[in-house]
């Protein structure tokens, strides 16, 4: 497993192209590896995620079974005159391993909450429909009704467990994370990538030390023939609700949230939904 951060120039034209059009940037991310994992659900699956950074930046985070090369990203929406390599990649695997049940870590979660319904002029028996959540409240019941399956559970306010992966075992995984998930602060402690201002207020009245934030409803077109890159936004044919999920949680289940960080959470996990990355900072 591998977990890669590739910054986004947002001034760019076909940048913003790609940031417009999660189906453009889904074939994007496939194109980084010559045999794209399965999405069968029999093993780890490409999962990405976009981030708000400084300076007008976009950070492009990808985990995968298999290392990418995102030359052709580079080229398009980087830096490439720079002469660096425009990404960063480490072997996501020894982290995974170093992790323990019990562990406190401050994530970051962009999923597409959904319920299912059966609507009053439905006929008896008709099978149920899938819809959005699209309240604060509401969405944040539905992280908390994966928790236990996931195998983690969202700390509540007032616990202040000191976070993981600060010294002891896993220490050098934990750091290396650290590294490509963000920068440091002035005391040279990771801080998480994208981190939430403090103008925004915590879920204190929900009781869990939990933020959610870009609730966005996305559309945007598929392709109806041609190339791959022939998506028509005025023609848009799929649609869902995201959100980012900011917190501390325990781990409870070792190999169910294995699972989850390398398989995601949720649904439209191929329009950088599911993706869930750890920092030790608070």
């Amino acid at each position: 497993m591998y977990l890669t951060r590739l910054r986004i120039n947002s001034a760019r034209a076909e940048a913003r192209r790609l940031l417009n059009s999660p189906h453009r940037l889904h074939g994007a991310v496939d194109m980084a590896f010559p045999n794209p994992a399965a999405r069968d659900g029999t093993g780890p699956r490409v999962l990405w995620r976009l981030d708000a950074a400084p300076g007008n930046r976009v950070d492009l985070f990808i985990s995968s079974p298999d290392r990418p090369d995102l030359t052709h990203l580079v080229e398009q929406v980087g830096w490439p005159s720079l002469g660096q390599e425009g990404w960063t990649t480490f072997a996501y695997g020894e982290f995974l391993n170093a992790l323990a049940e019990g562990d406190v870590w401050s994530f970051r979660l962009t999923a597409n909450p959904v319920h299912h319904i059966r609507r009053d002029q439905d006929p008896v028996g008709a099978p149920t429909k899938r819809a959005a959540h699209v309240t604060v409240r509401h969405q944040i019941g539905w992280l908390l009704k994966q928790q236990e399956r996931a195998g983690f559970r969202v700390l509540p306010k007032g616990d202040s467990s000191a976070a993981s992966g600060e010294g002891g075992a896993g220490a050098d995984g934990s750091a290396t994370h650290a590294g490509i998930m963000g920068d440091t602060d002035p005391d040279g402690r990771p801080t998480a990538a994208g981190a939430v201002p403090a103008s925004v207020g915590t879920t204190e009245e929900w009781g869990y030390q939990l933020v959610v934030h870009d609730r966005t409803p996305v559309r945007f077109g598929k392709p109806s023939g041609g190339t791959r890159d022939s998506a028509s936004p005025s023609r848009p044919h799929v649609h869902f609700t995201r959100a980012t999920f900011d917190g501390r949680l325990r781990i409870t289940d070792l190999a169910a949230f294995r699972h989850t960080l390398t398989h995601g959470l949720g649904k439209a996990k191929a329009y950088g939904c599911g993706l869930m990355t750890l920092t030790p900072g608070r």
